[in-house]
């Protein structure tokens, strides 16, 4: 198990702030959050800088969070997406971290048919994974509760369609939990070598007749919110998962706390429900 800070947990931190934190508090590794990543770059700095500083304090890049709205597909969208795509891959391969999340909020193809969304996905994640390739990454696709690619079953689906192997999952358990459709039971049935990290998280379902608020549904430490945590972490550890765990903790009521003390009580909590 590799016990790694997630960037969105201690959201109002720098890079170089968070990777001191992450080593005072406990971690092996950092899941970095890419628009803090793409700020210190557009600042003048360099990737080697921060592995420097990774090496200093002993935390070992794992994933890059995330190259996001990857169902554009109108041309000059596309394009951007794909320039956005090989940034952050040429970033990774600087700095070490071999993977890069991926993920589809679907939301200018909500009108579209199921075919059309699965080919525009299959066609984009194909050409991201060539480009991933290219420079030494992976992607780990993790799919939006509120969304309509929401489910392990589309993730499956999609991983078929692209049929490349430097594609795979992200378990993020609330955003699977809330979308209703994947159970525990689901993910223990998987290869472990079809996941590639791991967010543990708690939060709620949004009521009935509600609006999404993911600050609302996610803004809970684990053991406050609805998800039967203890379920999905045996479901993990079926699959003879051993890579990174992230304790993700998507709150701004938390936000506003002492960044260390975030961090410390992340990992305490996984821990607890981990070990």
């Amino acid at each position: 198990m590799i016990v790694t800070l997630h960037g969105l947990s201690t959201m109002h931190s720098n890079c170089e702030t968070e990777i001191r934190i992450a080593r005072e508090a406990g971690y092996d590794a950092w899941e970095i959050v890419e628009a803090k990543l793409i700020r210190f770059l557009d600042q003048g700095y360099r990737p080697d800088q921060l592995v420097r500083l990774m090496r200093k304090y002993r935390i070992r890049p794992v994933t890059i969070n995330a190259l996001k709205w990857i169902e554009r597909y109108r041309k000059k969208e596309r394009t951007l997406l794909m320039q956005e795509c090989l940034r952050l891959c040429q970033a990774a391969r600087d700095l070490g971290c071999s993977t890069i999340q991926l993920v589809p909020f679907c939301d200018n193809i909500d009108s579209m048919s199921n075919t059309r969304m699965m080919r525009i996905l299959t066609d984009n994640v194909r050409e991201i994974a060539d480009i991933g390739k290219s420079h030494g990454i992976r992607f780990q696709l993790e799919p939006i509760a509120w969304g309509r690619f929401h489910s392990l079953h589309q993730s499956l689906d999609l991983i078929d369609r692209v049929g490349r192997e430097n594609v795979r999952m992200v378990i993020d358990f609330w955003h699977l939990w809330a979308g209703g459709e994947t159970s525990p039971e689901d993910v223990a049935a998987l290869d472990k070598d079809m996941i590639y990290s791991i967010h543990f998280c708690d939060g709620k379902r949004i009521p009935k007749r509600g609006k999404w608020s993911e600050e609302g549904c996610r803004g809970f430490l684990p053991g406050e919110g609805d998800i039967p945590i203890k379920d999905w972490v045996s479901a993990v550890r079926q699959t003879g998962f051993e890579g990174p765990w992230s304790s993700e903790l998507y709150s701004p009521k938390h936000w506003e706390w002492d960044l260390h003390r975030v961090a410390v009580k992340c990992r305490e909590l996984m821990m607890k429900y981990t070990e």
